[in-house]
């Protein structure tokens, strides 16, 4: 049985359908999009509260055919109700896809090692490659230029801003590296990547194509993307304050913005705090690209269930 817990769940193969499934998806909506799911039901397992994530998985499993069922923390508690295990073969009993949103990573893991249907990762404070996946094709939009999404990726430069040990810098250093992209990390001391995504990625096979700096300017100089992301994160609203202050300078600016390539794009995948990690000129100006992002969470979610369901019939 196939998973997407992490990027390089998928062969590059896969990864290329995606892409390329995401742009016929987003291209035909309405008209002709194949029925993917049609006659299946998908459960979708929320512990952490969700706008996007679960409005677009929503409506990409309606849009394939299939039936979606939301569990948020109420009616499921991984790990503190019914056990894993046991909630890994119910409803492998009866529904046909997971999608899970939760704190522990651990969790997804036992859910796709326990039961027997695809799992979706739509979130850990680990990672998040749906995102990731999802940001990708929304650079490769403005880059393929009629021609391959997937490998028009390659060689560009992501420079990334704020909190480079959270789920979407340790996101970016896998899909980086299989996408063949150059990612520069950039944030205060203490904030680094942590030990456990670098052995992660040594796992993938996939070779390191990122590096750290705790300077901005040399992060955004000639980048072909300025990205950043919320600086607290959901669980971390403790830590607001010092999180706060020592991530100022990495604030994208649009003298930041200034240092990267003519055309380089800004990025954020929602939700943005106007003034801290992105200034209000940036966030909405004419280089940013976040509502595009935010749009193509369905159609690239829908490419991921479409892949992951013709793995599961073969």
């Amino acid at each position: 049985m196939q998973h997407f817990l992490k990027e390089t769940d998928l062969t590059l193969n896969q990864a290329s359908e995606v892409f390329s499934l995401a742009a016929s998806f987003k291209k035909g909506r309405g008209r002709h999009t194949p029925p993917a799911l049609k006659g299946q039901t998908w459960a979708m397992i929320f512990s952490k509260s969700s706008t996007r994530t679960r409005v677009s998985f929503d409506v990409g499993i309606h849009e394939l055919g299939g039936h979606p069922i939301f569990l948020n923390k109420g009616d499921i508690q991984l790990g503190r109700g019914e056990s894993i295990y046991d909630t890994a073969n119910v409803l492998s009993r009866f529904v046909h896809g997971l999608i899970v949103r939760t704190y522990e990573h651990a969790e997804v893991e036992e859910l796709a090692n326990l039961g027997s249907i695809p799992v979706i990762n739509a979130l850990t404070d680990y990672l998040h490659p749906c995102q990731i996946y999802t940001d990708a094709f929304t650079m490769s939009e403005r880059w393929s230029d009629g021609g391959n999404h997937f490998e028009s990726l390659k060689g560009k430069k992501i420079a990334y801003f704020g909190d480079t040990a959270n789920n979407i810098a340790n996101s970016w250093i896998l899909g980086a590296a299989m996408f063949g992209m150059e990612l520069l990390l950039s944030g205060p001391v203490g904030y680094e990547p942590g030990e456990e995504i670098k052995a992660t990625l040594a796992e993938s096979g996939y070779v390191p194509t990122w590096s750290f700096t705790t300077d901005p300017e040399e992060a955004a100089r000639d980048a072909d993307v300025l990205y950043t992301d919320t600086w607290v994160s959901m669980g971390q609203e403790k830590e607001s304050a010092e999180r706060i202050n020592v991530m100022k300078p990495y604030s994208v600016t649009s003298d930041l913005m200034k240092l990267g390539k003519k055309d380089a794009l800004f990025m954020h995948d929602l939700p943005a705090y106007k003034g801290m990690e992105a200034q209000e000129d940036v966030l909405y100006g004419p280089q940013s690209v976040i509502f595009d992002e935010a749009e193509n969470r369905l159609h690239t979610q829908k490419a991921i269930m479409a892949v992951l369901a013709e793995a599961a019939r073969r």
